[in-house]
C-alpha cells in the first residue's frame, strides 16, 4: 500500500466572512529559504480590494452599534482561539525562517496583544470623552467615535505579529478594516482569518489580502470610500502616494515606520484613538 499524500493548504483571500480566490485567477510562488517547501499565494487585484471595501462598508455602521463590552468579548475570543491553534502557527512562522524560540514569542505577544485591546475596547471612551466647561446654559460632551472603514498595509518584515497589531485596535474601536498582510511573510495572515471566521467576529469586519504591495498600494490610499489609512513602512516613495492620494478625500492618515511591534509601547489605547473621530454634542440645561 502507498505511502498517502497529506493534503496541501490552499492560501486563499479572506473578504466578506468567505475564503474567496482571486478574481484574476493569479497567483504568487512562495517558498521558504531552501525552496523545500512551495505554496502558492493569491495575488489580490483592484477588484478584490473593491469587492472587499463594499463588504467592510456593509457591516461597518452595526460593529459601531455594537457595544463595548460585546466588542471586548468578541477580541478575548479571537485570543481564546488563537492560543488554541499555537501548533498550526507554530509551523508557518518556523517555516518562514523563525527559530522555535522566536515563534513561540511572536505567537505568545500577539495572543497578548489581543487580551490588552479587548480589555481597553469598553474602557477608552470613558478615558477620552470629557465633559467641556461652558459658560452658557448647556452641557457639552466629547466622546470618540470610529471613523468608519480602515484601509491599512501591514507591516512585511513581521507575518502575525504585526498584523494583529494593526487590525486589533481598528476593530477595539468600531471600525471595520482591509488590510494587505506581509508580502514576504504571507503564510499566516489567512490561518488567522481562519480563527477570525471562529471567532464570532461579524461577516466584513476584518477582510485580508495578500498580494504586492507595490501594485495594491495605489488602490488602497487612493479609494473613495476610504475613512483612514494605515501605513506600516519607511519606504519614502510609498509613504508621500499615501499623503497625495489621501488628500483626494480627507482620509485620516496613520503611518507606522519601521518599528520593533513586539515592544510593549506598540501597544497603547492612543493606537485606537489614531481611527476615532471625535463627536461634540450641546445639551440645554432646564429645559
Amino acid at each position: 500500500m502507498s505511502n498517502r499524500i497529506n493534503i496541501q493548504k490552499t492560501y486563499k483571500l479572506f473578504i466578506d466572512g468567505k475564503f474567496p480566490r482571486t478574481e484574476s485567477g493569479r497567483y504568487i510562488k512562495w517558498s521558504d529559504s531552501k525552496e523545500s517547501a512551495v505554496v502558492n499565494i493569491c495575488r489580490g487585484s483592484r477588484k478584490d480590494f473593491r469587492n472587499a471595501m463594499v463588504a467592510a462598508r456593509k457591516a461597518s455602521g452595526s460593529w459601531a452599534c455594537r457595544t463595548a463590552y460585546n466588542r471586548a468579548q468578541i477580541l478575548y475570543r479571537i485570543g481564546e482561539m488563537l492560543e488554541g491553534r499555537r501548533d498550526q502557527f507554530m509551523a508557518e512562522l518556523t517555516l518562514q525562517g523563525l527559530s522555535k524560540k522566536q515563534a513561540e514569542n511572536e505567537i505568545d505577544t500577539s495572543i497578548d496583544r489581543l487580551i490588552y485591546y479587548a480589555g481597553w475596547a469598553d474602557k477608552f471612551q470613558q478615558v477620552f470623552s470629557h465633559v467641556n466647561p461652558v459658560s452658557l446654559p448647556y452641557f457639552n460632551f466629547t466622546v470618540p467615535e470610529a471613523t468608519g472603514v480602515v484601509a491599512a498595509i501591514a507591516p512585511d518584515d513581521t507575518s502575525l505579529l504585526g498584523l494583529v497589531s494593526v487590525i486589533a485596535p481598528v476593530i477595539a474601536g468600531g471600525n471595520s478594516i482591509v488590510v494587505l498582510a506581509s508580502e514576504s511573510f504571507p503564510l499566516c495572515s489567512i490561518t488567522l482569518a481562519e480563527v477570525l471566521h471562529t471567532s464570532d467576529v461579524p461577516e466584513g469586519i476584518v477582510n485580508i489580502l495578500t498580494g504586492y504591495r507595490s501594485e495594491l498600494i495605489e488602490h488602497f490610499s487612493s479609494h473613495m470610500d476610504v475613512n483612514a489609512i494605515i501605513y506600516c513602512g519607511n519606504d519614502r516613495n510609498d509613504r508621500k502616494l499615501v499623503e497625495t492620494n489621501a488628500a483626494l478625500n480627507i482620509k485620516r492618515v496613520v503611518q507606522f515606520p519601521e518599528q520593533n511591534w513586539s515592544k510593549d509601547q506598540h501597544q497603547s489605547p492612543y493606537h485606537i484613538m489614531k481611527c476615532q473621530e471625535t463627536k461634540t454634542t450641546w445639551h440645554p440645561v432646564g429645559i
